[in-house]
Parts: C-alpha cells; sequence; structure tokens
C-alpha cells in the first residue's frame, strides 16, 4: 500500500503456504460475456466471465482491469502504460492514483467507484465489499456471477499492491513506537492475499521485480499463465507471512524492552524467546559444495540493516567456499570485539593467532607469529581497513592465504594483494563495510525434529564484576592481556584454553575432551613465550592439576569462570605457585 519505498519481501519462511484446499483441476473453458444493469453508468458496468465449474484454473486468465496501489513505486510506470496499451482500466488511491496521473497514466479513484471516501487519514481506503467482491468472485461460480451483478461489483484481474515498509521504518535509529505503528499495513496484505486466493482467476504483483513478467504472458498469451499465477499466489503468501513476523518480532522487543527483569536469569531468558519463531530466508548463492565435496551447500540470506558477510563486497579472488564463508564470518566475528587495531587467523573455525595493537600491520604481523604452521592456509580478519603497510606484511614469503575480510580495502593494498605473492589470483578480499555497536542477537542449532535457540554470546551482562580469589594479587601491568586472553578464549571451541602475552595469542588449546588437555597443547603451542603469559579458560577447572602444569610453563596470571566444588584445591594450588587468579562469574562454553 501507500508510503515509502522498501526492498521486497520473498523470502523462504519456514512455514510455507498451502493452497491445495482452493486448487481445482479442469480443462480451460471459453467464457461468455455477461451484460450488466442498463441503469448503471458505463465505466462501471462490471464485465463478468461465466461457465460451469466454480474454481477452475484458467489456463490464461485475461486482465481488463486492474487495482494498483503501492508504496515503492520504481518501475510502476513503465508497468502502468503496458497495461493500457493492452486496454486493461486502472482502478487506484491516493499517491499512487497521483503519481500515476502525473506520469500521464488515466486511473479511476476507487473512492469513487465504492461511494466511500477515503477516512480515518487514509487507514480505511479499500476495505470494502465492492473492492473484495471484485477480486474474491469465481468467475465461473453462477452465485458468485450474480452476486456482481446485483450489487454492481466490479471485476478486478490484477491486483498490484506491495505494503507500508515497516520494517524499514522500525530499522530506523530512534523511530516512535506510534510511528512504527502506523506503518502495519491492513489493507495492503488484505487485497493481496484475497488475489492470491482467487489466483484461479486473478493475478497478484506484491513487487515491482514480477511486473516484467506479468507485463510479458500479457503481451504474448493476451492473459498470465495457471504456472506464473500459482507462483506469485505462492510469494504473496511467503511476503505476508514475513511481514506478519516482523511486526510480532518488534511488538516483542518492545515488551522487554518495557519491562526490568534480573540479567541472566531464567525468567529473563524465556521472556526473550518468542513461542513462535519464523525464520525467513532468500537463496543468495549456489556453493560448489558443502564442508565435504559431497554435500550440496548454498548461501541464504536473513534481513538485515547492518553490514554483514552474507552483504560484503568480494573485491578480488575466487568463488568463495562453504568453509571459507564459516571462517570468513568466525573471523570478523572476533575482531569486531577489539576497539584497538586487531587482526585474527581462523583455521577451521578456531582463532590460532591473534593480536591488538597501535597499528594494524603490526597487530597483523603480531597474530600471524601466535602459530605460523597453522597460520598456512588461514583466513585473516582485520577490524581496520587494510592499508598498504598491513598488505606488504601479508606478502611475506611463505604464507598462503585462502581469505582476508575486513571493513574495507585501500586501493594500495588490493593491487598489493591481488598482484605480489604467488597465491595472488586466488586470495578472496572481503569488504564488509562499517560494522555498528555489537547488539543482542540469537544462535541456531539444528537438532532432529527441531532447532536450539539460545541468546548469542556475544555482550557480557551488565552486573558482570571479576573478582581476584588468591592471596596474590594482580599486577597491574598484567590487566591488559586478561582482558585479552578472556575475550578470546569465548571464542574458542571448548574445552578451550588460551594463553596470551603482549596483547597476542601465544598458544591455544581448543575442542578438546579433558580439560588438562587443552593446557598441554596451549603449552606446547606456546613453546617458550608461555613464560610470562597469562592463561584464560572458557569454564572452570575440575582439579588442580592444570594449575601446577601452567605453573611449571611460566604462566603469571589465570582467569576463569569459577564455580568448581574444587574451587578450594584450586585456589590453594594458585597460592603455593605465587600466581594470582580471577574469578569471571560467567562460563563461555562453545560447542
Amino acid at each position: 500500500m501507500e508510503g515509502t519505498s522498501r526492498s521486497r519481501m520473498h523470502d523462504f519462511t519456514m512455514q510455507s503456504a498451502r493452497f491445495s484446499t482452493f486448487f481445482a483441476s479442469g480443462k480451460p473453458r471459453i467464457h461468455k460475456r455477461i451484460s450488466a444493469s442498463e441503469s448503471q453508468p458505463a465505466k462501471h458496468r462490471p464485465q463478468i466471465l461465466t461457465g460451469s465449474k466454480e474454481n477452475t484454473v484458467s489456463q490464461s486468465a485475461p486482465i481488463r482491469r486492474a487495482l494498483i496501489s503501492v508504496s515503492d513505486k520504481s518501475g510502476l510506470l513503465e508497468f502502468a502504460k503496458r497495461l493500457v496499451a493492452l486496454g486493461v482500466e486502472i482502478y487506484s488511491t491516493g499517491g499512487t492514483r497521483k503519481f500515476l496521473i502525473d506520469g500521464g497514466i488515466a486511473a479511476q479513484e476507487v473512492a469513487q467507484y465504492t461511494g466511500f471516501p477515503e477516512v480515518m487519514d487514509g487507514r480505511v481506503k479499500t476495505l470494502h465489499p465492492k473492492i473484495f467482491g471484485g477480486i474474491l468472485a469465481r468467475r465461473t461460480n453462477p452465485t458468485d456471477v450474480q452476486s456482481l451483478t446485483d450489487h454492481s461489483i466490479l471485476q478486478f484481474d490484477l491486483v498490484a499492491v506491495n505494503l507500508y515498509p515497516f520494517e524499514a521504518t522500525v530499522a530506523k535509529e530512534g523511530v516512535a513506537f506510534e510511528e512504527a505503528i502506523e506503518q502495519i499495513d491492513i489493507g495492503g496484505p488484505s487485497l493481496i492475499r484475497a488475489a492470491s486466493k482467487n489466483h484461479a482467476f486473478v493475478t497478484v504483483a506484491t513487487s515491482p521485480s514480477q511486473y516484467e513478467a506479468i507485463a510479458t504472458e500479457l503481451e504474448s498469451l493476451g492473459g498470465t499463465s495457471e504456472q506464473l499465477r500459482r507462483r506469485l499466489a505462492r510469494e504473496c503468501f511467503e511476503s505476508t507471512a514475513a511481514y506478519d513476523a516482523a511486526i510480532a518480532k518488534y511488538l516483542l522487543e518492545q515488551e522487554a524492552n518495557q519491562r526490568t527483569i534480573p540479567q541472566g536469569s531464567e525468567q529473563q531468558n524465556k521472556f526473550a524467546l518468542p513461542e513462535i519463531l519464523e525464520m525467513k530466508l532468500t537463496k543468495v548463492l549456489d556453493l560448489r559444495y558443502g564442508e565435504n565435496p559431497h554435500q550440496l551447500a548454498a548461501l541464504y540470506s536473513r534481513p538485515s540493516t547492518g553490514c554483514s558477510l552474507v552483504q560484503a563486497k568480494k573485491l578480488h579472488g575466487k568463488e568463495l567456499s562453504y568453509n571459507n564463508l564459516l571462517d570468513a564470518d568466525a573471523a570478523y566475528e572476533i575482531v569486531r570485539c577489539f576497539a584497538k587495531p586487531s587482526a585474527v587467523v581462523i583455521k577451521h573455525n578456531n582463532p590460532c593467532g591473534a593480536a591488538s595493537g597501535h597499528k594494524l600491520s603490526f597487530a597483523c604481523r603480531k597474530a600471524l607469529e601466535g602459530d605460523p604452521q597453522s597460520a598456512f592456509g588461514g583466513i585473516l580478519g582485520f577490524n581496520k581497513a587494510v592499508d598498504l603497510e598491513t598488505a606488504e606484511v601479508l606478502c611475506q614469503p611463505g604464507l598462503f592465504i585462502e581469505a582476508i575480510i575486513a571493513p574495507s580495502f585501500t586501493d594500495e593494498a588490493v593491487a598489493v594483494l591481488s598482484t605480489k605473492p604467488k597465491w595472488r589470483d586466488n586470495v578472496r578480499l572481503i569488504a564488509i563495510g562499517a560494522e555498528g555497536p555489537l547488539e543482542p542477537t540469537l544462535d541456531y542449532r539444528f537438532v532432529s525434529g527441531g532447532v536450539l535457540v539460545q541468546q548469542a554470546d556475544v555482550l557480557p551482562p551488565a552486573n558482570l564484576t571479576w573478582k581476584t580469589v588468591t592471596s596474590v594479587p594482580v599486577e597491574d601491568a598484567l590487566w591488559d592481556d586478561i582482558a585479552f586472553g578472556w575475550e578470546m578464549v569465548r571464542h574458542v571451541k571448548s574445552n578451550a584454553i588460551v594463553l596470551a602475552r603482549d596483547a597476542a595469542l601465544v598458544g591455544v588449546g581448543a575442542g578438546q575432551m579433558s580439560r588438562v588437555d587443552s593446557v598441554e597443547i596451549s603449552i606446547s603451542k606456546a613453546g617458550e613465550r608461555s613464560r610470562g603469559s597469562i592463561l584464560a579458560s572458557d569454564a572452570f577447572f575440575p582439579f588442580p592439576d592444570s594449575i601446577h602444569r601452567a605453573a611449571q610453563a611460566g604462566v603469571v596470571a589465570i582467569i576463569q569462570p569459577g564455580g568448581s566444588k574444587k574451587d578450594e584445591d584450586v585456589i590453594a594450588a594458585c597460592n603455593e605457585h605465587r600466581i594470582p587468579m580471577i574469578f569471571t562469574g560467567q562460563r563461555h562454553f562453545r560447542h
């Protein structure tokens, strides 16, 4: 309906619309025109098709009259001109009618036809039996046909309507609740749902992208095909389902904002998650294969107002693979958590190197030094624009890089990375754009018969407090490394241990069934660099054995959630080795 322009929704929904209840098979029939009452004005005289089978789907449905009322007016004038050239009579409302008339297209006013004016600032304008009767009438049903004649109702064979831009409105910063509510379309969804239900005879258009197919069939067939009408009906129900889901999501968020619930409580978690969850996805790209060559794969997008991997621009390099996309996403989700120039190296969805520094080239060099062997064939992420100096670091001999993701790349950096290294033709350069602040979101994991949903582990709770639990205090010089290590460990698969020194990873133990094994791996990876490092653990230590091993390796501070039955034994081990330990009270399991 009327409103500002917005992108269309033809997204895949988890609950597909079912139309079988009103589909009917049958052979195409030759229809005969019936005259209307002589007392009715000629231009408002209904043109009615009759037949014996009330729900027969016409193989080619003619379009003699169109109802057009759109928010997104792109391509509308060209479409309307083609309709008029084919003898189609157009009825319209408010701003759409003015737009058409200003463009030289004759359009009858809906209010004049219905005899009822637009009221309540346009809230009510098409909700009228003379509109819906003309859309829903079954052209082959004698009772419907007689009703059209008795009540002087015109047939509408085409309904071209798109909806108020609700999602675009609520995405604006600072939008008032009242403004959002006014962008909930009522008449529009009703019109297109009616047209879709009666798609046996009526063609529906909910997006400018559909105009070409409709006009082409009209010009070549004299009507629209059954196949096209069914597809348009299906796309209509997908769009209205997504539209309603967006409204419900917004109202749920508003409810949450109006209630004060203890952070992290069970009550908060229950309140934050909806009773019914719908997911709408649109295929963006067919991938060569999935994690392995025998698996089919594709990339789908979710509605998003900010920058994202799916919306990122590939500036150079080969086609992105399923695994490239997974690792690129992991890389950027890590570096965007840091304010200072930062870099990360990802292998198999785990960081094997990461660093922050005073400039990006420094952070890049330190990240690559974290685990040089594992960095070969890795994916790199940066939180600042990749400049020439950083690109030169990446071109050092012995490296091979699959992909690089960053907010942007300077022209000089692109020129160097695409011409200088041996892997220049293959490396994917991905510009994701400037990211806004981190916001709460949901994580989805598919399980047999359903989906596990949780609040994503992206934001620390407002009441997060760290406590030094040992008799040995933490030296001031260690706090930066402690904070860096704690941020990094939540991005590593559990059981997770990281060693950090000078705001850089020096050892990572990931994905082990035993925590002490992860400690051993991280120390082995760090080598001599473990001396003077801090250790971060994603969950509590069940026994003090890991503390003793860390002390042997020269670890100088430990940060962990706490909460084990053996906490006192673990603290005693730290005091024995004169290692300060911080409890955060927050676990970071990652499976």
